[in-house]
């Protein structure tokens, strides 16, 4: 049963439906814990509350030791995947950093927190799902990525010319001399470190179940991401004889995220009959999201006792 849906032929199917699962669980308990980018801003700008923050600073210390961790002893390849590139295109992050920050105000929330929303049954959200996938693909390969390509992207730094592998901190320290692994140590307890501090000398999150459960289920569900998709789905393709990475848009080790999978579950929905396309990693997490929030969204709304009729 196992070599079965480890072979190859199914690896993209057994990836997408793993993702489905771990998602499924990350959109329940999301529900419950109401983690979101925006909200954890807006907490601080409008009440100077940082619980919300702080739960998501747990989440980013679990991912960054948890998926350091699987490099560190071999079982991934970071390396592989598709953020460590030589080239820092801080033009593109500044400009896409700051419309992405604008579009989470209009609309209410961070691209995690509209799955959740529409797996709730809001009807806002949708439309801002909707729009959100269409302007990411348009980002990506339609015309504002011609654009992004010929004038953001060219505002780069090349941190290759500087004998660094990618512009991951680990990789510039060990361009300056210090051994790779060590680097990795050193980088992943100093930041995961300092995030841990600040999310745990307060009293208040240390007694907050809910801080503690959005912390904890994002950051392992992205480790649980890597684990998938750089471990379980790669292997070698018949077809080409070359190690591939099966199930992932860009062909390459993926974990959560939740913009670009709105875009290509999109176009799988509207080209569905073209049998070049498939059932990703971030398609099924797309899926499972909205599937485990509507999950617990019925949960909750069934378990709330029943109002008496009005007399």
């Amino acid at each position: 049963m196992l070599e079965s849906v480890t072979a190859p032929a199914n690896l993209a199917l057994t990836v997408a439906t793993l993702a489905f699962c771990v998602a499924f669980i990350l959109g329940a308990l999301s529900a419950k814990t109401n983690f979101c980018t925006l909200g954890a801003v807006s907490d601080i700008v409008n009440m100077e509350d940082w619980g919300r923050m702080r739960m998501w600073g747990l989440s980013i210390a679990v991912a960054l030791i948890g998926a350091q961790a699987l490099d560190y002893f071999g079982i991934i390849d970071l390396s592989k995947s598709f953020y460590p590139r030589a080239s820092f295109t801080y033009a593109s992050y500044i400009v896409g950093g700051a419309m992405f920050g604008v579009g989470m105000t209009l609309a209410s929330g961070c691209g995690s927190r509209t799955l959740v929303r529409v797996g709730g049954g809001n009807l806002k959200s949708l439309v801002v799902l909707v729009f959100m996938g269409i302007a990411a693909y348009m980002t990506m390969k339609g015309l504002f990525g011609v654009w992004r390509v010929n004038t953001l992207d060219k505002l780069a730094f090349d941190f290759g010319q500087l004998g660094a592998a990618g512009q991951d901190i680990p990789a510039l320290l060990a361009a300056s001399g210090i051994a790779k692994k060590t680097a990795q140590v050193v980088a992943t307890i100093a930041i995961a470190g300092a995030i841990l501090v600040f999310v745990l000398k307060n009293q208040e999150f240390r007694r907050s179940a809910e801080g503690w459960i959005g912390g904890l289920a994002y950051g392992l569900a992205i480790v649980a991401g890597w684990a998938i998709s750089a471990k379980l789905g790669f292997a070698e393709n018949p077809d080409t004889l070359a190690d591939t990475f099966f199930g992932t848009n860009s062909r390459q080790a993926e974990s959560l995220s939740f913009v670009a999978p709105v875009a290509y579950s999109i176009e799988i929905l509207m080209l569905w009959s073209d049998k070049s396309l498939g059932l990703t990693f971030g398609i099924g997490a797309v899926a499972g999201m909205i599937a485990g929030a509507a999950c617990s969204s019925r949960s909750s709304t069934s378990a709330r006792p029943a109002r008496r009729p009005a007399r």
